[in-house]
C-alpha cells in the first residue's frame, strides 16, 4: 500500500526481498547497462557490458556464505538487490535498483526490510557525496557520516568523494 506523502515525507510502499534466483541475474545485467544509474552509483564495473566480468562477480557474492543478497521484488518484477558483506569483518550495506523504480518508496523499503532482517551493528555504507537521494534514505534509518574517502570512479573517469556513512 503506497501511503500519500507529505513533500518532505518519504513514500513506502510494500516490497519482498527473497533470496536471489539464477535468472535475476539478466534483470541486474540489464540495470547495470543504465548510464545515468551508472553516473549516480558511481563505482560501476569497469566495463558494465561485460557479461563475463559480472556473471564472475555475482557468483563470488552468491558464494560467499558471509555475504547476505536479495533480490528487490515489486509487484512480481525484479527492482533491484541488497547486499551485506563483509559480515564479521565490518558489515557493508549496498543497493542498486532499476531507474525506473527510483522515487517510488521501492529502495527505501528495501532498506528497511533488510535493517530488519540483519541487526548486527555497526553496518557501514559508502555513498556517493553527490548521491543525495541514497544519504537520504540512510540518514533517515539512522546511519550519520564518519569518515570520507576519495576513489577513481571508472563511472564518472574521475575521482570521486564517497562518504562513509554508519548505523549503529
Amino acid at each position: 500500500m503506497v501511503q500519500a506523502p507529505s513533500r518532505d515525507e518519504e513514500v513506502t510502499i510494500s516490497v519482498q526481498l527473497r533470496e536471489v534466483r539464477s535468472e535475476d541475474l539478466d534483470y541486474f545485467f540489464e540495470h547495470q547497462q543504465d548510464p545515468e544509474a551508472n553516473l549516480m552509483a558511481a563505482f560501476a564495473a569497469r566495463s558494465p557490458q561485460d557479461r563475463g566480468v559480472f556473471d564472475y562477480h555475482w557468483s563470488r557474492l552468491l558464494e560467499d556464505p558471509a555475504t547476505k543478497v536479495r533480490t528487490i521484488e515489486q509487484d512480481g518484477q525484479v527492482a533491484g538487490a541488497v547486499v551485506v558483506s563483509g559480515i564479521g569483518e565490518e558489515p557493508e550495506l549496498s543497493f542498486w535498483t532499476a531507474r525506473e523504480y527510483w522515487g517510488q518508496g521501492i529502495t527505501t523499503s528495501a532498506v528497511d526490510a533488510l535493517l530488519e532482517a540483519f541487526t548486527d551493528r555497526p553496518l557501514r555504507a559508502h555513498v556517493p557525496a553527490d548521491n543525495i537521494g541514497s544519504q537520504k534514505i540512510l540518514t533517515r534509518r539512522g546511519f550519520a557520516v564518519v569518515g570520507e574517502d576519495k576513489n577513481f570512479s571508472n563511472a564518472r573517469s574521475e575521482v570521486v568523494t564517497e562518504l562513509i556513512m554508519q548505523l549503529g
